[in-house]
């Protein structure tokens, strides 16, 4: 298992996105992830807010994250466990059609479809 962490430094608010690539099964079991909800998109360009912090694993998928204030970009795709936090801003590039378990760390924050699309 690696990890990999991605910071935005030139974001107003220090932001980190994190990725954890192939998480064992242990760890995903641990974690309860096949309880989580489930979200897709089909390939675009999105422009998000996350409201609170959302974890989500990639069942499949690819994705070039771009966040707000920042000239880094941050790629995950289908495998990851992702960690995105609390009042980032950003936009995501999908490449390949995403179907992803997501959980947010507050029940009552709308899902990320609720709040993007430019299609």
């Amino acid at each position: 298992m690696s990890m990999a962490s991605t910071s935005t430094p030139r974001s107003s608010s220090e932001l980190t996105i994190t990725v954890e690539h192939n998480p064992s099964k242990s760890r995903l079991s641990e974690l309860g992830i096949n309880s989580w909800p489930k979200w897709g998109c089909p390939p675009g360009k999105y422009m998000l807010k996350f409201d609170a912090q959302e974890t989500c694993y990639f069942l499949r998928g690819k994705v070039n994250v771009y966040p707000k204030g920042s000239s880094e970009s941050v790629k995950f795709g289908v495998g990851d466990l992702v960690t995105i936090p609390k009042g980032l801003s950003c936009t995501w590039e999908v490449s390949v059609a995403v179907d992803k378990h997501y959980k947010f760390e507050s029940s009552s924050t709308p899902t990320p479809s609720s709040k993007c699309c430019d299609q």
